[in-house]
């Protein structure tokens, strides 16, 4: 049957015939809030290229998971700010440090919203990589123990949920181990599988303190021309334990979302990156593109391509429209 029997248009000339039969719906529990905590009392750092985010102090975190959940957003994710660094990231895994703190008063202060945290190194290093390094070389399997013990004082705060985006081959296993030895097996892990070497990450550098000191993370973050290696990534890190998969960046990649989602089947969770929001926050201040628009169109996007979960700059803007 064609035209003129058939005519698409007919689902298009109202709103309500277009909500009726829209295929792709997000709603505010889409949503992880992404957010920066650092040392201190009252301190509210602005991060020039990410408007309306901020170096937080836990105080004010709260205030900010109390908003989130206010507004149907189930969860945030933590990334720290240490007092100091050095080369073992200490700081990471102490159980007094910044996250350890900062996942104890959520948990204590605000019921019915899940704590994620991510796992790395970057934040706490002297020298800004995501593992240890010895001669210029960032090593993996050294770093496996590191990244593990993250992971067990990050559960013993209290975290709901562990994020490793690291990229070390083999960190799922050996942070899965760990969980289950000190009978934490029931703390899922939702691994960042697919972290390609991007050039969108430039504004989250700035807002975590987290920029390499030398060279760059190419050698253990994904080469943005692979697709193929990233399904391989993913059975890896499924194999390994794995709960739940992420692909990072998100508009990129919305073909690696939709080819992870289809071939495995499993929860797939997609990061809106930081240079994805400053983009749009950018274009939409001088005018450029309608920003609220573009925002929910690219949300609407990472989850048409088979995301299950998006965490983004965007989430309460997004939440409060929705």
């Amino acid at each position: 049957m064609g035209f003129p029997q058939y005519r698409l248009r007919r689902f298009r000339k109202n709103e309500i015939f277009r909500e009726i039969i829209r295929e792709t719906h997000l709603r505010p529990d889409d949503f992880i809030l992404p957010l920066f905590v650092r040392p201190g009392k009252g301190v509210k750092r602005a991060i020039p290229s990410m408007p309306d985010h901020f170096q937080l102090s836990i105080d004010l975190i709260l205030k900010e998971v109390k908003e989130a959940k206010s507004l149907g957003i189930p969860g945030v994710i933590l990334f720290g700010i240490p007092e100091k660094k050095d080369e073992m990231g200490s700081g990471a895994y102490a159980k007094d440090g910044i996250i350890q703190r900062a996942i104890g008063e959520i948990k204590e202060k605000v019921d019915g919203i899940l704590v994620i945290t991510d796992i790395c190194l970057c934040e706490y290093t002297s020298h800004g990589h995501c593992g240890v390094v010895k001669n210029g070389k960032i090593l993996n399997d050294e770093t496996l123990e590191l990244l593990a013990r993250i992971a067990l004082s990050h559960a013993e705060a209290g975290a709901d949920m562990v994020a490793p985006s690291d990229m070390m081959d083999g960190r799922v296993a050996a942070i899965r181990r760990i969980l289950d030895e000190n009978h934490f097996e029931e703390i899922p892990i939702l691994s960042y599988s697919a972290k390609y070497a991007s050039s969108f990450y430039g504004p989250f550098r700035v807002a975590a303190e987290s920029k390499p000191q030398f060279g760059d993370r190419k050698s253990y973050q994904m080469d943005p021309a692979n697709g193929d290696e990233a399904l391989r990534e993913v059975r890896l890190d499924i194999e390994e334990g794995a709960d739940m998969i992420m692909v990072k960046p998100a508009l990129p990649y919305l073909d690696i979302i939709y080819r992870v989602k289809k071939t495995f089947n499993i929860p797939v969770a997609a990061y809106n990156v930081s240079g994805e929001f400053a983009l749009v926050k950018a274009a939409s201040k001088l005018g450029w593109v309608d920003g609220e628009g573009v925002m929910m169109e690219s949300l609407t996007a990472i989850k048409r391509a088979g995301a299950d979960l998006i965490l983004t700059y965007f989430a309460k803007e997004a939440a409060k429209k929705l």
